[in-house]
C-alpha cells in the first residue's frame, strides 16, 4: 500500500477536466486507487467520486493506492498533480 496527502493550491480547485485527466491516469493502473477528503473514500477511477468531492483550493486529500503497481500509481498521480499545478 502507499498513501501521500496533498493540498489542493489551483484557485478553480479540482473540477471537471482536471478530474478527467487524473481519473485518466488511475485507470492506467490495476491497483485499487482511493482519494480521501474529510472522512469521505472514493474510488480514484470514477470521474463522478472525484467530483463528488468538491475539492477546492487549500483543501486537503489523500491518495492511498492498493495493489501490485501500487507505488507507481502514486508517483504518477503526483506527477500530473505537480505538472497541471493542481495540488502539492
Amino acid at each position: 500500500m502507499a498513501e501521500k496527502q496533498f493540498t489542493v493550491i489551483d484557485k478553480t480547485g479540482i473540477h471537471a477536466r482536471p478530474a478527467t485527466q487524473l481519473v485518466s491516469t488511475a485507470n492506467q493502473f490495476k491497483s485499487d486507487i482511493f482519494i480521501l477528503h474529510k472522512g469521505k473514500e472514493v474510488n480514484f477511477k470514477s470521474v463522478l467520486g472525484v467530483m463528488s468531492l468538491g475539492l477546492g483550493m487549500g483543501e486537503e486529500f489523500t491518495i492511498r493506492a492498493e495493489g501490485e503497481d501500487a507505488e507507481k500509481a502514486l508517483e504518477e498521480l503526483e506527477n500530473t498533480l505537480q505538472k497541471e499545478g493542481l495540488a502539492k
